[in-house]
């Protein structure tokens, strides 16, 4: 039975070498195989940062070990998958003389390991010492079946290296236009009337892959006697594409809803719109309009998951009496239905999109009651607060495979 099994002899029995680390580099257990290929003892690396321990050879003017590796662990970091690293020139100090580095090969991999909350808790660096290997490479013409498969292997070996370059170049290549992306979805997304509002928190996750620009979208708009509209949206596709395709029909609806200050007239003028832009039609939004005044909000939905109003004995009620096609989906015009609903203060009102409570294989039913259990739970909580925790409850604090964009109030 595995309760019987001793995991931390097997650890320390393992003949691949092993080390552990925290998410900050600093050494917390090794096993027998690392110390030996290492001619280190545990005194000498538990509690060390990785690269005190092993730090780049100061007489080898190209040495890259510490830049290569620490790339590496910084993606498992960020991605919590594993990283596997080409064959790498490391070379490690000689623990009886000090100051003196002994020329060493490795092929390592890095394998996070998540924590009960989903964080990256250890680092797993496993590598294997290929030096003899990297020794016995050919100088010179070979000849017979051994020397042709010494020959391949040292080919291999060679482009590795060179896809490693290569690889990092992309990486580098990917992270300025991702950065670019980033800058493009905070200005498309800026909602200055936010800023008066103290009790609504908003969340974007851009699905997890896309460089942080798709369809999704929220908005926050004053509107005149003290009301103010609250909607978010959900453009098919992602990509910048569905970026621009977002950003013409947010503005429009915001637009529209500061002149009409009705949700169903203001998606009726969004869906005429829709119609004129390529990539628009079957576009879901959602648009409320909140009355502090009557304590009422106003909504209509095109084609979009119901909001959800929490009362204060964190009872959720689905606000979908007022739930029409998408956007574009009907060839004539038809007037779309509203509701209103009354609510009493510190009740919530959460707006979302599909990303959050969608699951491939899942029924929407399960999905839909996974949201509701978790907003009854963190029901009193504030709205910054209970963004965070409903998003880790769901499972997608970290993203999803669909975008998600999230509205809390807090009424």
């Amino acid at each position: 039975m595995n309760a019987s099994i001793d995991y931390e002899a097997l650890f320390a029995a393992t003949p691949s070498p092993y080390l552990v680390l925290r998410p900050d580099l600093v050494i917390v257990d090794v096993n027998d195989a690392y110390l030996r290929a290492t001619g280190r003892s545990r005194r000498d690396l538990i509690g060390q940062h990785l690269f005190d321990a092993f730090p780049d050879n100061p007489a080898d003017a190209a040495a890259d070990g510490v830049q290569n590796l620490g790339a590496s662990l910084h993606r498992a970091l960020q991605s919590k998958q594993p990283d596997t690293m080409a064959v790498q020139k490391y070379d490690i100090p000689v623990a009886s003389r000090p100051g003196t580095f002994e020329e060493r090969w490795w092929s390592p991999i890095n394998t996070p390991v998540l924590g009960p909350d989903g964080q990256v808790a250890w680092i797993i660096h496993r590598v294997e010492d290929v030096t003899e290997f990297v020794r016995s490479r050919p100088s010179g013409p070979t000849a017979g079946p051994q020397g042709k498969r010494v020959a391949m292997e040292a080919e291999l070996y060679t482009r590795a290296r060179e896809l490693q370059r290569l690889n990092e170049e992309l990486r580098q290549a990917h992270a300025r236009e991702r950065q670019v992306a980033v800058t493009l979805q905070e200005a498309m997304l800026h909602s200055p009337d936010l800023e008066r509002h103290p009790n609504v928190a908003v969340r974007y996750l851009p699905a997890v892959g896309s460089l942080n620009v798709c369809g999704d979208w929220y908005d926050i708009v004053d509107l005149p006697g003290g009301s103010f509209g609250v909607a978010v949206g959900d453009v098919v596709g992602h990509g910048l594409e569905a970026a621009a395709v977002m950003g013409m029909l947010r503005s429009a609806l915001s637009a529209a809803v500061r002149a009409l200050q009705e949700p169903a007239k203001s998606l009726e003028v969004l869906g005429l719109y829709a119609r004129s832009v390529d990539g628009a039609l079957a576009t879901t939004a959602v648009q409320a309009v909140i009355d502090n005044r009557n304590l009422q909000i106003a909504y209509s939905s095109a084609g979009h998951h119901p909001p959800v109003l929490v009362h204060s004995e964190s009872t959720c009620e689905l606000l979908d009496q007022a739930t029409d096609p998408p956007l574009g989906a009907r060839p004539e015009h038809v007037h779309r239905p509203q509701a209103t609903v009354s609510y009493r203060p510190d009740d919530l009102l959460v707006l979302y999109t599909d990303g959050l409570i969608e699951r491939r294989g899942e029924d929407i039913d399960v999905g839909m009651h996974r949201l509701t259990v978790g907003l009854a739970r963190y029901a009193r909580l504030s709205p910054d607060r209970l963004a965070d925790a409903l998003l880790a409850h769901l499972g997608v604090a970290g993203g999803a495979h669909d975008d998600i964009a999230l509205i809390v109030v807090r009424l």
